[in-house]
């Protein structure tokens, strides 16, 4: 029988629900962290919001860059962002930002946005001179642009911004207003199209504005994270979520009856189930799936049984207030690539029962209650205010090295349901490289669509519980899906980049926690900051 500790918990209001800050005691925390204040922190507009780097080019030439957000208006039909960029200097040619797409981010409810585009990929806003979406650019010249993106729910705040190659900008307040900024008067970015015809000093490029028309087009989508132990895995995406238990640890080979331990584990998730699932739709669905050996129909017959048999004892455990169903799909959808030099992790990652449902949204607890940890941790949902906004990340807590590739590590930084980690990447050679660092490979068995991308190896490990987290993927539905991390490129010699993992948020109560950098090994206590 596992222990029950007391929980004071902080119901976070999230678009009409409450979201559980986690298993901890909070309140320690929370007066650690805004004194005496009762609710939320105050939201100030702090307009501009300026972040400074290095950002990768697709011609190498990796200059310094200022990004600065100058309104992030919310109107009846869109929210415009307006927001400026300068080169200091050392900038020549046509060059294209390697970063990700420009996404908010609500970083309570996991909520994605992306800007309006045209048919032919173009983005609505500041029109491209030549419309091929380059931009004349000039050394110490600010330009100003403006960017259309879906009406972000009235309850929203504040969201995360990423997509300027600068990392993360959390805290960014939204304007609410009855109509948006003016177009500029009388835009002079196509007057200065060529190196050799610069504006008048102190004049920025501006340039004319588009609205969306009616074939305009803008992803959104959820923050997908998943959280994996030694029994079970979860993976969250929008209002869905899916537990996974190991089916190694249910079920010998080629066998439906349980393994003695697999009652205490199935006891386990339905205490998890039973806080988690939404009475209002209290359907879940017990999925059998196989490894990729033998016949599929053998296998499709076996994992069939096998969920038969967990539905059974879980049946046992709920009672009768919700509705079960039972699919078998076999070999048909794999999680971890079979057939690679990780091949018996990989089928073991594949061989599982999964248990999917809607997650309860209304979830509401007290001080006087106790949080029954009796459930499997790895579906926790760990949530607290969103960050303040800041441009500091800190001090570097560790460093490494590999193949001429410094790495240095910052504090991880809690903001809502995520945890951002911030690295910096230093080529220290004299040439060009660029680092090995994620891929399916850096992970043995580990699911493969959570270890794509350049971080994609990277992960955050709790030693006390055996818990890993991995970077989040934002899911833009029709099985697209995008990276919460920025690529890394090649690194020009002497070249340093901050670079940003965003991961799901541990409790609160956990001031620590231990990097899996890929290539570059594990750094432990790395702290976690809000």
């Amino acid at each position: 029988m596992a222990r029950k500790t007391p929980l004071t918990v902080v119901a976070l209001m999230v678009s009409g629900s409450l979201l559980l800050s986690g298993c901890t005691p909070v309140s320690d925390w929370w007066s650690q962290t805004f004194g005496d204040a009762s609710g939320p922190p105050e939201v100030r507009e702090e307009f501009p919001y300026v972040r400074e780097g290095r950002i990768f080019q697709d011609t190498g030439q990796d200059a310094e860059m200022r990004f600065s957000i100058t309104g992030l208006e919310r109107t009846d039909d869109y929210t415009v962002m307006h927001y400026e960029v300068t080169y200091p200097g050392d900038f020549e040619g046509p060059n294209r930002n390697l970063s990700m797409a420009h996404t908010l981010v609500d970083p309570l409810t996991g909520r994605v946005y992306r800007q309006f585009l045209d048919q032919e990929g173009l983005k609505y806003g500041s029109e491209s001179p030549n419309e091929d979406g380059l931009y004349p650019v000039h050394d110490g010249v600010t330009n100003e642009y403006t960017r259309y993106f879906p009406r972000i729910p009235d309850e929203v705040a504040q969201v995360t911004f990423v997509g300027s190659g600068l990392g993360a900008m959390t805290g960014i307040t939204i304007q609410d207003v009855d109509e948006e900024r003016a177009d500029p008067e009388s835009p002079n970015g196509p007057d200065h199209l060529s190196l050799d015809n610069p504006p008048a000093r102190g004049e920025n490029l501006t340039f004319a504005n588009r609205r969306p028309g009616d074939d305009a087009l803008a992803d959104e989508g959820w923050v997908q994270s998943f959280v994996d132990s030694e029994v079970a895995s979860t993976t969250r995406d929008g209002d869905r979520e899916i537990i996974s238990l190991h089916s190694d640890v249910m079920f010998e080979f080629d066998r439906s009856d349980l393994t003695d331990t697999a009652a205490d584990v199935v006891r386990r998730a339905a205490t998890t189930l039973a806080n988690n699932v939404d009475p209002d739709d209290p359907t879940i669905t017990v999925i059998g799936h196989t490894d990729g050996i033998g016949d599929a129909a053998y296998n499709d017959n076996l994992s069939v049984k096998r969920a038969e048999t967990v539905r059974n004892l879980l049946a046992e455990e709920l009672g009768t207030d919700y509705k079960l169903e039972v699919e078998g799909r076999g070999m048909r959808e794999p999680i971890a690539r079979e057939g690679g030099p990780d091949d018996e992790e990989a089928r073991a990652r594949n061989r599982r029962v999964e248990f999917s449902y809607v997650f309860n949204p209304t979830v509401e607890a007290t001080e006087d209650e106790e949080y029954d940890d009796d459930g499997l941790g790895v579906a926790q949902r760990n949530v607290t205010w969103p960050a303040p906004y800041s441009d500091d990340p800190g001090s570097v807590v560790a460093e490494g090295e590999k193949d001429g590739i410094k790495l240095e590590i910052y504090p991880l930084r809690r903001d809502g349901a995520y945890v951002i980690g911030t690295v910096a990447m230093t080529n220290t050679t004299d040439a060009p490289l660029t680092p090995e660092l994620g891929g399916s490979e850096s992970v043995a068995g580990g699911p493969e669509q959570f270890n794509k991308g350049t971080l994609g190896g990277f992960q955050l490990y709790e030693p006390d519980n055996g818990l890993v987290r991995y970077v989040a993927q934002m899911d833009f539905g029709d099985g697209r899906y995008s990276s919460f991390a920025e690529e890394v490129h090649m690194i020009q010699p002497g070249n340093s980049h901050e670079l940003v993992a965003v991961f799901p948020a541990p409790p609160v109560d956990v001031k620590e926690l231990t990097l899996r950098a890929g290539p570059f090994g594990e750094f432990e206590e790395i702290p976690v900051d809000y």
